[in-house]
């Protein structure tokens, strides 16, 4: 009897393969990252850092009740800190907002070095059609956006159709014009270390220019977990391919205490290089005015 012919390796799986995650066990993976906040938290723990964190915020509000009236007093707060500054407070990175209210926080912004910032491609579910993605995109980006938040397509992901994920980022890449894109992977979604891994892959390859855990919508935010898998793929990339992706952190990070441990946990696996707001982001709505008091206190 002849031995069935072995299927191809596909592209997919060589990537996988490539940037496989070397620890996917999930209790040693926990025990690393306790080691890591406990060796290193009270060191990060002080108002520099903080700073720093505040740097790197990207100040959200993404509700069905938002209106031009509420973003425009958002963004007229960021321009009054700007304003009143001492040297205590630097600006946070971005506002990200829903694609209708980006003219909004452009008619309004005033200050120069603060992105604007909104989530597209059928956000938060990513359930729409390629064609109505790119074109939310394109739209988002003329309306004044220079930072693009999409959904890596959750559905296609988990039936294993990886050329449609592929295709959905690149696509919106390629339409994204210059403007910062960054991929959702949903992390809360997914079930293990290893399928936050591939999807992180996928969009590593497909062009991403950040990796973002969550919406903060249907699913779990963020996790150190899902962090630390997603910071290991950022690593091995640049090693293998010279090239910088940042890491937004986002869903449930609303506590100074919080966010210094995910600073941490970044430091140790990408170093302070990747601490800064061109590639280190952590999406949040209270976690500014918590992180305004204890630095101005």
């Amino acid at each position: 009897m002849e031995n069935p012919q072995k299927k191809p390796v596909t592209k997919y799986q060589e990537a996988f393969k490539i940037l496989a995650l070397k620890n996917n066990n999930p209790t040693a993976v926990h025990e690393e990252i306790d080691k890591i906040i406990q060796e290193n938290f009270d060191r990060n723990n002080n108002i520099e850092v903080w700073k720093t964190i505040y740097s790197c915020i990207d100040l959200t509000t993404l509700t069905a009740k938002d209106t031009k009236t509420s973003v425009t007093e958002m963004v007229k707060g960021v321009n009054d800190r700007f304003k009143n500054n001492s040297s205590q407070l630097p600006p946070v990175a971005a506002i990200c907002v829903y694609p209708a209210l980006v003219n909004t926080v452009k008619q309004t912004l005033n200050v120069p070095s603060v992105h604007i910032a909104a989530v597209s491609g059928g956000f938060p579910a990513s359930q729409t059609l390629l064609d109505v993605k790119v074109a939310e995109t394109s739209l988002t980006i003329l309306e004044g956006a220079n930072e693009i938040d999409i959904v890596l397509n959750l559905g296609a992901f988990l039936e294993g159709d990886y050329d449609t994920v592929t295709q959905e980022i690149e696509e919106q890449v390629a339409h994204a014009k210059g403007a910062i894109l960054k991929v959702i992977l949903e992390t809360g979604a997914l079930e293990d270390l290893e399928q936050i891994n591939q999807a992180a892959v996928l969009s590593l390859y497909s062009g991403a220019q950040f990796l973002k855990t969550s919406t903060g919508k249907e699913y779990p935010g963020a996790t150190f977990e899902a962090v630390y898998v997603m910071a290991h793929a950022i690593k091995k990339y640049y090693e293998l391919y010279n090239k910088k992706v940042g890491l937004k952190i986002s869903g449930g990070v609303s506590s100074p205490e919080v966010a210094v441990k995910y600073y941490t946990l970044v430091e140790a696996i990408l170093g302070k290089e990747w601490l800064n707001s061109t590639l280190f982001r952590i999406g949040t709505s209270s976690l500014e005015g918590k992180l305004r008091n204890v630095i101005m206190a």
